[in-house]
């Protein structure tokens, strides 16, 4: 994961902090804070960060085009 992508995933986590877990949020305002001051996280952290990713920002989104039902179309 570049310093790139871990802005873009610290940006995109921020709209579902109100979603995580008491624990999860301290984790995520210490990935904030790593990131302001411009460090890179280990690699335990940067698969934390992931896994938090996919569970929130990912999860979150449509599988397909929700118009394919209306008109008949199969996946």
């Amino acid at each position: 994961m570049t310093s790139v992508e871990q802005h873009k995933i610290i940006r995109e986590l921020r709209d579902y902090e109100s979603k995580m877990s008491r624990a999860e949020q301290d984790l995520f305002d210490m990935y904030r804070k790593r990131d302001k001051d411009d460090e890179d996280l280990d690699r335990l952290s940067k698969k934390k960060l992931q896994e938090m990713y996919d569970k929130y920002v990912i999860a979150s989104r449509p599988k397909g085009n929700p118009l394919d039902a209306l008109f008949g179309k199969k996946p």
